[in-house]
């Protein structure tokens, strides 16, 4: 493996190589360090303010003068609660994140939903910024379906819904024989 001071972002050069920190975010969003959980709060959101993305896709806490890798089993975080201003095509819709993070959905943290293959379970998925992503947890994601309805983008009929003037596609409504 690469040292990750050549591997990581432009914003993380410099810092002094810590390898591989033994801190490990599970699917469910859980911290852990060397297999135990981190339990204190404000550590989690301390070590969230400080990740990055390296250039070979890791994950990585960086200080100025330090940086080490970390292992993320899906994404770093998730979308645990949705707030809604306006509705239909003037809505503004915005997550809190499991470290407290608010990120609202336009066009620079955009909203993908990726299926899997086996099951054709979505996971939804928001930017949240510098290429951290969270997925959005069951409740939250059903919420977001129950305020989308029908568009036609391309000729294909989706179901979706518009925050800040722009649409985000949640699935394709295919025509069922009846």
């Amino acid at each position: 493996m690469a040292p990750v001071s050549q591997t990581v972002d432009t914003s993380c050069r410099g810092a002094a190589d810590c390898g591989d920190l033994g801190i490990c975010i599970d699917r469910q969003g859980r911290w852990f360090y060397h297999g135990s959980p981190i339990a204190r709060r404000e550590m989690v959101c301390l070590f969230a303010g400080m990740m990055c993305r390296a250039e070979d896709g890791g994950y990585l806490l960086a200080t100025p003068d330090e940086v080490g890798r970390i292992e993320v089993e899906d994404v770093p975080f998730l979308a645990v609660e949705m707030f809604v201003c306006g509705c239909g095509r003037e809505a503004t819709i915005s997550f809190r994140t499991n470290v407290d993070a608010i990120v609202t959905l336009d066009a620079d943290h955009p909203l993908r939903v990726v299926e899997n293959p086996e099951t054709g379970e979505p996971s939804p998925y928001v930017l949240v910024g510098d290429g951290l992503e969270a997925r959005l947890t069951r409740s939250v994601y059903y919420d977001l379906v129950a305020r989308g309805w029908e568009e036609d983008l391309g000729g294909e009929r989706v179901h979706g819904l518009w925050s800040r003037g722009t649409f985000f596609p949640l699935g394709r409504l295919d025509d069922h024989p009846g």
